[in-house]
């Protein structure tokens, strides 16, 4: 039989602009019927855009990506189209659906069978379990369709599909990024087609939303389990396979550093892009936090939409200056130096009568912090752009943070990196620029708030390398404090971090979005009571 060539459009959405993302799809499906595909897939609602979260609650934008969808529809003509939508039935409710468009016309429309409802996934507050599986023409091929879902629980619809005779199963998808994923979903669709000797062509989406980012990496997987093609990660592809032929091209897939520093250098892009921001400004502490996020902005949006700002204090080294403004020159951006001495001080003497006979303590510390924040939003409301918060998992773990301080802007872009991946990602990062961009002291100094004389992070917590395992246990692993002691960790200081991190709840629920790139981040992953007395 003759291969069937099909297409994987592996393109970036915008949630909420139906119109952009019919023409998207409109575009990508002529250049896949003029490339001779006979079938183009496009990842899970890729219309209304993923995840559109509450605007499925209206009904007029509900109406408005149907109404666009049978437009679609009424134009695909010379290849076969699955598209995702938000399909309604005559009694209200909405299905997170496949339609199938060929000849000018709706050929069928397939609704999701199982809705994901943990982590980032609230799907079953917006939809309704479809009732079973379908198959649809594409050629002179039958294919078994699923969505997301649909193809990693037991019980799925694949097998009913196979059975009934599909030669290839599709899957739309919008799989969220985490670190290693790619390898995960890879060895996922093997099983599947191993298992049911029938190749299986898995369509992601790409981009940045908000939290989240979708690393793209569409792959088609023969019946053996071979990869027969992939198409890039973190950037939108068409990715051209001829199943039971040739194959397709099989684009390198970064590992390690390289995927994380782009997973985030995407999320960063796509959310200052989308939401129309012109630029944004960090604030440069001469830190390897801020050192980073810099680069990571860069690498993001150019130099000339990236402004640092140096704001010293009577505690600031003059070496963090010296190396802020020598990053600043190695990345090409702009830099302006602020003080905030004089304001604090204003500050200490409205202060002096309340505070009268009271020792100094983090409360001083943290208006400095504060005084930086302020001045970073004012900066934000005159020019427009958008703060980037600087802040690590590891701190914003245990709370080492200030509200309305270092937390004040509109997006942590290393909110789920911890401190010891931050020097690991650094160092990828000079080492992919050929040279220190980011100065080598700044790798190397013990790391400080500097808001106290001779301060250092290791002050007030235990070592970092100490402090990260406990985190990832506790946090994303949700063990208990015999659990993590068992483990080798002292019990003291396991109770210790435990407290700070439960204690700080209240701090996170006022904290910036950041990108989302573990399988369990600070967040919508993690959703603790604020008010809690469980002993854990």
């Amino acid at each position: 039989m003759k291969p069937l060539r099909i297409a994987l459009a592996q393109i970036n959405t915008i949630v909420g602009d139906i119109p952009g993302n019919a023409r998207k799809i409109l575009e990508t499906t002529a250049r896949a019927r003029e490339a001779g595909a006979v079938l183009v897939v496009f990842p899970e609602l890729a219309i209304p855009g993923y995840p559109p979260e509450d605007l499925l609650l209206r009904v007029s934008f509900l109406e408005e990506n149907v109404r666009a969808w049978k437009e679609i529809a009424r134009q695909v003509k010379g290849i076969t189209a699955v598209v995702g939508f938000v399909d309604r039935d005559a009694r209200g409710r909405n299905y997170n659906a496949a339609g199938i468009a060929a000849g000018g016309r709706v050929r069928g429309v397939y609704h999701k069978m199982h809705l994901p409802n943990y982590g980032v996934f609230d799907e079953a507050r917006y939809f309704s379990p479809g009732k079973g599986p379908m198959l649809f023409p594409a050629g002179r091929s039958a294919i078994g369709i699923t969505v997301c879902e649909d193809i990693w629980v037991r019980g799925g619809p694949l097998p009913r599909e196979v059975k009934a005779g599909a030669r290839l199963i599709v899957n739309l998808s919008s799989s969220p990024y985490h670190a290693g994923k790619w390898e995960t979903r890879r060895e996922l669709m093997a099983r599947h087609a191993v298992a049911s000797r029938c190749p299986v062509a898995y369509c992601n989406l790409v981009g940045g939303q908000d939290e989240l980012v979708f690393d793209g990496g569409s792959m088609v997987v023969s019946a053996k389990g071979k990869l027969l093609a992939r198409a890039r990660m973190f950037e939108e592809d068409l990715l051209l396979c001829d199943v039971d032929g040739n194959g397709g091209r099989i684009d390198p897939a970064p590992k390690d550093e390289e995927e994380i520093f782009r997973a985030l250098v995407a999320g960063t892009r796509d959310y200052v892009e989308k939401n129309r921001f012109p630029g944004v400004i960090v604030g440069l502490s001469g830190g390897i936090d801020s050192s980073l996020v810099a680069g990571i902005a860069v690498e993001a949006l150019g130099a000339a939409r990236v402004l640092g700002v140096t704001m010293s204090s009577i505690y600031t080294a003059k070496m963090s200056v010296e190396d802020a403004h020598a990053l600043a020159s190695n990345l090409g951006i702009r830099c302006i130096d602020l003080s905030i001495g004089d304001i604090y001080r204003t500050f200490e003497s409205e202060l002096s009568g309340p505070f009268q006979g009271l020792s100094a303590d983090a409360t001083e510390e943290n208006i400095q912090a504060r005084i930086r924040g302020t001045i970073l939003m004012a900066l934000s409301n005159k020019f427009g752009h958008l703060v980037l918060t600087t802040g690590n998992k590891s701190e914003m773990s245990v709370g080492y943070a200030t509200l309305y301080g270092d937390m004040a802007g509109g997006f942590a872009v290393i909110k789920d990196l911890f401190k010891t991946n931050v020097y690991r990602l650094s160092r990828y990062f000079n080492g992919k620029s050929g040279r220190a961009v980011i100065p080598e002291r700044v790798l190397t100094r013990p790391p400080s708030a500097e808001l106290a004389p001779d301060q250092r992070d290791s002050d007030s917590l235990p070592e970092y390398d100490v402090l990260d395992p406990i985190l990832r246990m506790y946090v994303e692993g949700d063990k208990s404090i015999p659990e993590m002691v068992a483990a080798g960790n002292p019990e003291e200081v396991v109770r210790r971090v435990v407290g700070l991190v439960d204690n700080s709840e209240y701090k996170r629920r006022q904290a910036p979005p950041g990108i989302k790139i573990t399988p369990r981040a600070l967040g919508r992953d993690r959703r603790m009571p604020i008010t809690n007395r469980s002993n854990a």
